[in-house]
């Protein structure tokens, strides 16, 4: 596991609370993370999320995931988790907007300590977002209890690729991300068997850099002007920020970074 001292929850909720966060729904839409829509949709039919379960999304940022849930695959009821209280109102005033607050609830708290009902979901979601999570081992942990015996823990999140990450480069990449730490696909793997459930699918996606290249794009081509706009219009900081982000397109091409994609399912 790579990691980084000194980056926690209040590094990642000044991002989300700011224009940061503003930022990143601009180049990845409402569903941040890699692939959006085809990205949810592979994990939940991978995941065999069906019409009528109830399930919880830790990290749950907005609550567009939830949203895709219910309206896509059926799911009866949402609950998302998530620290950071301004994607948490949000989420709530977009769930209102599209008639689905009797379905999809939130809860502003520690995803590693929800104060759910133990065995209380059929499944227990999560898409990019749990890289942000300091404890992962907690967070698994807390997957795993919050979800019922036979349920499903199904998760997309940034992993270290097959190729190999000099830890400087490593730094360089978890700072400007805002990540305390990093886990391989084979890491993951290991917390979800600690805890009781068996990896049915565990895998590099594929996606991740030919994404990268797509906000990359969509920067330099269509959307300067808003993305300055975000930031204050302070050009320096759109360079520094390009920069950082044509590295993390590097590292992507090369293997050393990759979406995984995990579906577990609890003894």
């Amino acid at each position: 596991m790579k990691s980084v001292p000194g980056i926690g929850l209040a590094d990642v909720q000044a991002v989300y609370g700011g224009p940061e966060g503003r930022l990143w729904e601009l180049i990845m839409g409402e569903q941040i993370h890699i692939g959006g829509f085809v990205s949810s949709a592979d994990l939940a039919e991978t995941a065999g999320i069906g019409a009528g379960t109830q399930g919880v999304d830790l990290c749950c940022c907005s609550g567009a995931g939830m949203r895709f849930l219910v309206r896509f695959r059926s799911v009866a009821r949402m609950r998302g988790v998530d620290a950071t209280q301004t994607v948490v109102e949000q989420g709530r005033q977009r769930c209102q907007q599209a008639g689905l607050t009797d379905r999809i609830q939130f809860t502003l708290g520690d995803v590693t300590s929800s104060g759910l009902a133990s065995g209380s979901a059929d499944f227990v979601w999560g898409e990019d977002a749990w890289c942000y999570v300091v404890a992962k081992a907690k967070l698994i942990s807390e997957a795993a209890r919050i979800v019922k015996p036979g349920g499903t823990i199904a998760f997309t999140d940034w992993v270290e690729g097959d190729k190999e990450f000099p830890p400087s480069e490593a730094q360089r990449y978890l700072r400007f991300m805002k990540f305390p730490n990093i886990l391989t696909i084979g890491g993951y793997c290991d917390l979800l068997k600690a805890n009781g459930c068996e990896v049915l699918v565990a895998r590099d996606t594929g996606r991740f850099a030919p994404y990268v290249d797509l906000y990359l794009n969509m920067l330099g081509m269509q959307l300067t002007y808003d993305a300055l706009k975000i930031i204050g219009f302070d050009q320096n900081l759109m360079q520094a920020m390009a920069g950082e982000m044509a590295f993390i397109q590097q590292l992507a091409h090369a293997g050393k970074i990759a979406q995984g994609l995990f579906v577990a399912r609890k003894r």
